[in-house]
């Protein structure tokens, strides 16, 4: 492995750094403001800008030593602290090709967006300081070891299980639509859930958010390869073709269904296409990759329009229908489409059963870690602070209640 520095390595990695803390600020925030009531559109945009700075401080405490730190008896689950608040990583450091700076910011854009992906369950809802202690908890205990078991490298879990996960699919994606699930069963529906309509206040801001989130995802798949090269070309290629096949499938569903293809459901689909290739960017073809993007549509809208309300919990932005589902199918069928007799790039496992096996373990464990984390956390934080908000602040608006601020003066 080639461990000179490459300019044009680095130059793409900066990029690809921009693009994913594009894809939170302000890809996601607007994405989950437009989706939210009018009263509670601040509340969404403080909360991605609050985690981003909070997480940013968190990781180079603690969270990029514990996630990518090497040695200890434990390595098989986490680091260790050797590198806190980046103790010897300097301008010399390198990862690969990359400096070892740049590797850090990279994935501290990633340690952003996972946890701002969780609030779109509990939305309209939740106390600012019962969030962000949440938050807080659920980083330390639940996504840094799952990235230290997919991405420490050799002697790592799921390193060790020869489990594919070239983005995020378990790091992100289901660790935090588990998450997700736990949180607005525990906190409970919205006032008034499901008899009265909360029908998304602006959607052009929703759809404006989705494009910004189609982009960025350019970065956090094909920014995975670490490099610029033929696995980045290709990471970029299939995240599009994804998106581009499972935003057809929702709509042609949609039109079948009722006659109509609508704008949320369009970028919903995208964004599910998006979640489910992201394990499987780095390995999938072309052909796999629209393959996967139709059935994650296909199965993200089932649970989104038809699971959610029959078990009757409120996750407000289908946080779990979209990344949840999305990216556990795209976990195990990473397993499949990696296969070169389906244009993949090869598998690590001897055969298809062999790695959809590895793939299901290591989507089980996170499962379990990050189910048994967010109870725990919630659990915890709901004792000290208080989780929920009431009834009469929920009534008013959480832009008033928790910010003293409101997203749109009425004259």
């Amino acid at each position: 492995m080639d461990t000179a520095l490459n300019a044009g390595d680095t130059a793409w990695m900066i990029v690809a750094t921009a693009l994913v803390l594009f894809m939170t600020l302000p890809g996601l925030a607007l994405f989950y403001g437009g989706l939210v009531r009018s009263k509670n559109v601040l509340s969404v945009l403080v909360q991605c800008f609050a985690l981003a700075g909070v997480m940013s401080l968190l990781w180079v405490a603690y969270g990029y030593s514990l996630a990518f730190g090497t040695g200890g008896s434990l390595h098989a689950v986490i680091g260790t602290v050797d590198k806190a608040f980046l103790r010897g990583v300097g301008l010399d450091a390198l990862t690969g090709t990359i400096p070892e700076t740049l590797f850090v910011a990279f994935q501290m854009t990633f340690a952003i967006i996972t946890p701002a992906l969780i609030v779109g369950a509990f939305a309209e809802r939740m106390k600012f300081a019962g969030m962000m202690l949440f938050s807080i908890l659920w980083f330390t205990f639940s996504y840094i070891p799952v990235c230290h078991m997919a991405w420490a490298g050799e002697g790592a879990l799921f390193v060790q299980w020869g489990v594919l996960d070239f983005a995020g699919g378990t790091v992100v994606h289901v660790n935090a639509g588990i998450a997700a699930l736990v949180a607005c069963v525990l906190i409970g529906p919205r006032k008034g859930f499901p008899r009265l309509p909360m029908r998304p206040h602006n959607l052009p801001l929703t759809v404006m958010g989705a494009g910004m989130l189609w982009v960025g995802w350019f970065g956090f798949n094909a920014g995975s390869a670490l490099a610029a090269n033929g696995t980045a070309a290709m990471a970029l290629l299939v995240t599009h073709l994804a998106a581009a096949s499972a935003a057809t499938m929702w709509m042609l569903i949609e039109m079948r269904a009722h006659g109509k293809a609508s704008a949320l459901g369009i970028v919903t689909g995208a964004v599910a296409g998006l979640v489910a290739i992201t394990p499987a960017s780095g390995t999938a073809g072309p052909l796999g990759a629209i393959v996967l993007g139709a059935i994650s549509a296909g199965v993200c809208y089932l649970t989104a329009t038809k699971v959610k309300h029959a078990f009757g919990y409120d996750d407000s932005l289908d946080v779990f229908g979209v990344h949840g589902v999305g990216g556990i199918i795209g976990a195990v069928l990473t397993g499949v489409f990696a296969s070169p007799a389906l244009g993949g790039s090869g598998m690590e496992r001897d055969s298809i059963a062999m790695q959809v096996a590895a793939q299901a373990a290591s989507v089980v464990v996170t499962i379990i870690w990050s189910g048994v984390v967010s109870i725990v956390a919630y659990l915890l934080v709901d004792r000290l602070v208080g989780m929920r908000a009431s009834l009469e602040t929920e009534h008013m608006g959480l832009d008033l209640s928790e910010h003293q601020e409101q997203g749109y003066e009425i004259v």
